[in-house]
């Protein structure tokens, strides 16, 4: 297991190729003294053991997907699930690779770039996939850039699955959460997309304007505004920092977990789009890239 740190003036990035994690994210106060804001262990080894998802890339698709599989260019594709539910790629997913180191610059926008090839039927998808994940320090934000190609039709839905934590509290009910997002995915009790959109307005899942997250937990497809990158924000009173989402993706599912305090807001693509026709395609084709963009920007409260 190898680890790369990457810092500037504002914050410094600890990774690793396993899963191609983040391991650490510090960011710089005003007093000048340093936050971590995900949730991880101080020992590489011990993510080999996780079942969180700590810090990781999440494939060869983010998410739940429903009937065992899916269909594509007619086309039958079954893949690993437990009752009735593939999640995360499937029984090892990206996850739990170890990527390649394919390179570290350091300077004022300080990145890494690694690597992993997912050879055709591994965990049954179609297709050789070659996927890239960037992290880069711009500023006071971490930008993460996943990218990939195939030799087949295959489906593609990447995300990083860091929890965040802004403070050293135990709880995070008092974090103040904003959704740039009208609508969440209805989804059944295995939190299958059911196919319909419902408007969060008058309901639970109403994040529209900044308000505490309270008791409540969630594990929740929200669907961003079209007309805007932003996908949320958070903040923290106890340290005044704040962070900003902003993605080039159609959704966002934020968890927060029931056994630690955290947030992770899984940019993606719509859970189970390849079984839903009206979800935006997830499909990759050969000579096409597979490109999302996501941006964690973080600030001082005023």
């Amino acid at each position: 297991m190898k680890q790369v740190t990457l810092s500037n003036e504002h914050i410094t990035l600890i990774a690793l190729n396993y899963g191609a994690t983040i391991q650490k994210v510090l960011v710089k106060g005003r007093d000048g003294t340093y936050t971590n804001v995900v949730v991880g262990y101080n020992h590489p080894s011990r993510y080999r053991l996780d079942d969180n998802c700590l810090g990781a890339c999440i494939g060869r698709f983010a998410g739940r997907i429903s009937q065992g599989g899916f269909e594509l260019d007619r086309e039958k594709f079954f893949l690993f699930q437990e009752d009735g539910v593939h999640l995360h790629g499937g029984k090892e997913g990206f996850h739990q690779k170890f990527w390649n180191i394919e390179e570290v610059v350091q300077g004022e926008w300080p990145a890494v770039k690694f690597s992993y090839k997912s050879r055709h039927l591994e965990e049954g998808y179609p297709g050789n996939l070659l996927v890239n994940v960037t992290y880069t320090l711009v500023g006071n934000a971490l930008q993460i850039i996943h990218e990939a190609v195939t030799d087949r039709s295959t489906v593609v839905n990447l995300t990083n699955h860091s929890y965040f934590k802004l403070d050293g509290s135990p709880y995070i009910d008092d974090y103040e959460l904003e959704l740039n997002c009208p609508y969440y995915l209805e989804t059944d009790d295995k939190l299958l997309p059911t196919g319909n959109l419902v408007p969060v307005r008058k309901s639970e899942n109403n994040f529209l304007l900044p308000k505490e997250i309270g008791i409540r937990r969630m594990n929740t497809p929200f669907v961003k505004d079209i007309g805007s990158e932003k996908v949320a924000e958070i903040s923290s009173r106890k340290t005044g920092l704040n962070m900003k989402v902003y993605t080039n993706q159609p959704a966002v599912v934020v968890y927060t977990p029931l056994d630690f305090p955290g947030i992770c807001f899984e940019t993606q693509n719509y859970p189970d789009a390849p079984n839903q026709k009206d979800f935006p395609s997830a499909v990759l084709r050969p000579g096409d890239r597979y490109n999302h963009i996501t941006i964690f920007k973080f600030d001082l409260v005023p």
